[in-house]
């Protein structure tokens, strides 16, 4: 699935969005001229799970996601994994800790020695976890001088009967089940009335929907800056550390794959866009190395995990997908000549045009923008032939 990896564009419209959701004190210096476009890919297998992860820094002036991918936990919780992505702010420290060092600070305790399964144990523990780790890096964050970093966390952790999905800020995981998006977690944003009520007790404000007009998630790891009413409680703050923990019972029979992504994905797609996209590449024979990185100047990570039930290669989608690429061919060699004789026959104007025509078999989520690479060949192969024919000799055998 490498080719899953290049399939979607940056695109112009999304600037504005992007910098308006800045984080505090972030100006034009926090954007490159040019995005990295290099991509980090990673793939894995154990327990009965496959993913494969893509991440790309794009448009931002450093990368500050981090990951973790573990298929399959050592010892006594070898039945169990934990996948996770931390989107870091104002510097990669948090979101490089946490990858560190979040998961042993999770699986502790008698929810995961004691004899059986118990999710509200499990839950209770991962909670603890999560306040446990903040308090132990505000301590190092004011000796070594980071207290203004922060980052997000989404994460799922799975075991034999139980799927816990763990999320604190704006990242998001899904989950597909039977071919359809079946639970998928739920931002946290200063404006939610549970978000808003919290901050105004402890003497905050939202404003243009951010944290005292600054901060745009109002729960993360860090930025302990918004963490500083010393007569508070950790929940209590500006900004909290406590995640919203789900869980769901397996069905091993039905459940297909799990999606989690920071918000410089979600920025592109919507919920249920992602989940039909993914879906329809996995039934190209794609396997789940991915990342799905529409329009955005965010870094982008997505980590996609595929369950035994996931969908394997469909010859009928196969064969629909040839189809799509030989008529998309086709009408960018008929676009290029009309254009041509208008002296527009620009990769622009040309996708301008394919993207006024209704297409019902473009890819369900992805839409046009995910076939830019089948147009961007068709078009360079054309533009290569009109410029070989002008360049050459003119029919009297004289240079042209």
């Amino acid at each position: 699935m490498a080719t899953f990896v290049r399939l979607l564009v940056s695109q112009a419209e999304r600037v504005v969005s992007r910098l308006f959701k800045a984080e505090r004190g972030e100006g034009p210096g926090s954007f490159l001229e040019a995005p990295r476009t290099e991509k980090l890919l990673e793939q894995g297998e154990g327990g009965g799970l496959r993913y494969g992860l893509g991440a790309m820094q794009g448009w931002r002036a450093h990368m500050e996601d981090t990951h973790t991918a573990q298929p399959q936990l050592p010892g006594a919780l070898a039945s169990w994994a934990f996948f996770a992505v931390y989107d870091g702010h104002a510097g990669g420290t948090v979101a490089q800790f946490c990858a560190r060092h979040l998961l042993g600070e999770l699986v502790v305790g008698e929810a995961f020695t004691g004899e059986g399964e118990s999710p509200e144990a499990v839950k209770e523990a991962v909670r603890e976890g999560f306040l446990r780790i903040d308090s132990r890096m505000q301590a190092l964050a004011r000796a070594e001088g980071w207290e203004h970093a922060g980052s997000t966390a989404v994460a799922v952790l799975v075991s034999p009967g139980h799927l816990y999905f763990i999320n604190l800020g704006d990242s998001r995981a899904l989950l597909c089940r039977a071919g359809r998006l079946t639970f998928y977690t739920e931002d946290h944003k200063p404006s939610r009335p549970q978000e808003r009520e919290r901050i105004e007790n402890a003497g905050g404000t939202v404003l243009l929907q951010r944290v005292n007009g600054s901060l745009a998630v109002s729960r993360a790891l860090g930025d302990f800056d918004y963490k500083a009413v010393a007569w508070r409680g950790q929940t209590e703050q500006l900004v909290s550390p406590e995640p919203e923990v789900y869980e769901l019972a397996r069905c091993p029979g039905e459940d297909e794959f799990l999606v989690l992504a920071c918000d410089g994905v979600w920025d592109a797609f919507d919920t249920e866009g992602l989940c039909a996209f993914v879906r329809s590449r996995l039934l190209l024979g794609g396997d789940p190395q991915a990342v799905c990185k529409e329009g955005s100047r965010d870094n982008m990570t997505c980590l996609v995990v595929c369950f035994r039930g996931a969908p394997g290669t469909s010859q009928a989608a196969l064969q629909k997908e040839r189809e799509l690429d030989a008529h998309l061919e086709s009408r960018v060699a008929e676009l290029y000549g009309e254009l041509q004789e208008q002296g527009a026959a620009s990769l622009v104007a040309i996708f301008r045009c394919l993207a006024s025509e209704v297409n019902p078999s473009l890819p369900p989520g992805g839409g046009l923008v995910s076939k830019r690479a089948v147009i961007m060949e068709a078009y360079e192969r054309l533009r290569r032939s009109y410029e070989a024919q002008m360049s050459g000799p003119c029919e009297s055998g004289a240079p042209c």
